[in-house]
């Protein structure tokens, strides 16, 4: 029976149609193979698009250039930090990400379930703003992950259909400078409230009131594309035929074809040959960056505290050189993409590997100038920028390359399972810090010297870890892109067995850091 079933299973998402020319193939499921969207309509999507993304990650920055005020106005410890910068949005993330992308693809409502979900993070941001301790601060974080948990995957699938394959790498690029904006943004921001002595939760309600004007113009003026066709059907005919039902459909049918398009993705996943590694690296890769976004500025601003403008300039660095970096890797990509396919892994892995050096000299700075603050500034400015421009190209040529790689209708599952994983991984980093940072006090030197030993170790790490995965992943992607993904039975002793031992483990991790974090963060 059950190698019957998964015979069946690779019929729906591998079947043979070399008898078929592939434009029938493509018609039979309502594909496209080359979107046909207006220019204009395409601009102004991939702008509000752009507008959501950056909004719902932006309360990430505030707690990062605020932290000290967030800290000493909610009488926080480190520890309650960490939980409240690591996990506190990962499990939930963990939790409803799957679903809600699922329910967008079942449905074919991706834009519909966008808008609820910035609707919904956009009111949670406003009682960030308005939480006075703890654990109110907590649950508005929690809430806010259920509504930031589907914001990506939702963003990157949508824009992977807007624009030809060719062209989408530039596109996700576009909506990756967000990241990079809101780190631009709330430097100004940070400098700004100090001057004026404004409270850091102001900028969180003025957040949470601009997302819910957002989403609605998100509604009105982004419509649902037509699916297109995937990297790996373009290449060699290989065809994804999902179960659908209609809405007159009985109940009990719609749940057994929605149980099987839940099964069959994770099927197809399972059978990918890069997918595993391909998720992993980039998870190390996203926890090095978390763990520099999170601590890095306040870092700095202690390492080097006559110097006022530090995180105004900080910003600006950020904003322009990772804007810069991200749309010229999107941009290479989407012009070498007749050549080849793989440059993404190239950027990603060699560019991260490059970029921890720089990083290090940044951490650095003041001894590598001899204690000089004025000299220590303009090492740091250099090599920061030199360390942004190296890592920060490969954000929209990875996702993309995912998107791609994905079967069309349920892409944005997919998307969210990719995502997931890497948000469970990437999010103990500053976990992980906080505990290290447990009962020392953050005006001391024992605190900054703590604090470099673990971004010294926890970013260089993860970049190069996550460069030598990709670099691995090389021969196993051009067998996915071919279509010579596993054949046969999964046995539970391989592959399967492999994969729900690896979440086993993973889940039972992310638990156990979640429960000694409340339980530090409570006692101290």
């Amino acid at each position: 029976m059950e190698s019957k079933r998964e015979e069946e299973d690779l019929r729906v998402y591998a079947h043979d149609t070399s008898d078929r020319s592939s434009e029938d193939v493509h018609r039979d499921t309502s594909l496209t193979t080359r979107p046909k969207i207006p220019f204009w309509r395409i601009t102004i999507s991939l702008l509000l698009l752009f507008l959501n993304y950056f909004l719902a990650q932006y309360d990430k920055f505030i707690l990062s250039y605020f932290q000290d005020d967030v800290i000493r106005s909610l009488d926080l410890s480190s520890s309650s930090y960490g939980v409240l910068s690591g996990y506190a949005t990962g499990i939930v993330y963990a939790l409803l990400a799957l679903p809600t992308a699922f329910v967008a693809d079942y449905t074919s409502a991706r834009v519909w379930v966008l808008t609820a979900a910035a609707v919904w993070w956009s009111l949670c941001a406003i009682f960030q703003g308005l939480s006075h301790n703890f654990w109110q601060i907590l649950l508005a974080r929690i809430g806010m992950g259920i509504g930031q948990a589907p914001v990506e995957a939702l963003s990157v699938s949508l824009i992977s259909d807007l624009l030809r394959q060719d062209y989408v790498f530039f596109g996700e690029s576009v909506l990756y400078v967000g990241v990079y904006i809101g780190e631009a943004v709330s430097g100004q921001i940070a400098v700004a409230f100090a001057r004026t002595g404004t409270p850091w939760n102001t900028a969180l309600v003025a957040v949470g009131i601009v997302g819910v004007v957002i989403a609605l113009l998100v509604r009105i003026f982004v419509r649902e594309p037509k699916r297109q066709i995937s990297l790996v059907m373009a290449n060699n005919d290989r065809q994804q035929h999902p179960g659908s039902a209609s809405a007159s459909t009985a109940l009990p049918v719609r749940l057994l074809t929605a149980r099987k398009n839940v099964l069959s993705t994770f099927r197809y996943l399972a059978r990918m040959r890069s997918f595993y590694l391909l998720t992993l690296s980039a998870a190390f890769r996203q926890l090095g960056g978390n763990v520099f976004g999170y601590y890095m500025p306040s870092y700095l601003s202690n390492l080097y505290p006559s110097e006022p403008s530090l995180l105004s300039r900080y910003g600006i660095i950020v904003g322009v050189v990772g804007s810069v970096a991200v749309l010229s890797g999107g941009l290479i990509t989407s012009l070498m993409w007749s050549r080849t396919k793989l440059l993404p892994l190239y950027l990603t892995a060699v560019g991260g590997m490059i970029s921890s050096i720089f990083v290090l000299l940044m951490l650095f700075s003041l001894n590598v100038s001899d204690g000089d603050p004025t000299r220590g500034v303009r090492v740091l400015y250099g090599t920061m920028s030199i360390a942004y421009l190296t890592a920060e190209l490969w954000l929209g040529a990875i996702n993309s390359l995912i998107a791609l790689l994905l079967p069309p209708h349920t892409k944005t599952f997919g998307l969210a399972i990719w995502s997931l994983i890497q948000v469970l991984i990437y999010s103990s980093g500053p976990q992980i810090v906080g505990l290290s940072l447990r009962n020392t006090d953050p005006e001391s030197s024992a605190y900054l010297e703590k604090t470099r030993i673990a971004l010294a170790v926890m970013i260089p790490v993860g970049y190069w870890l996550a460069g030598i995965g990709f670099l691995l992943a090389l021969p196993l992607v051009k067998l996915d892109i071919a279509g010579r993904f596993v054949e046969g039975r999964l046995q539970w002793s391989g592959r399967r067995g492999g994969f729900l031992a690896g979440a086993c483990v993973l889940v039972a991790l992310v638990v156990a850091l979640f429960i000694v974090s409340i339980y530090y963060s409570t006692s101290s």
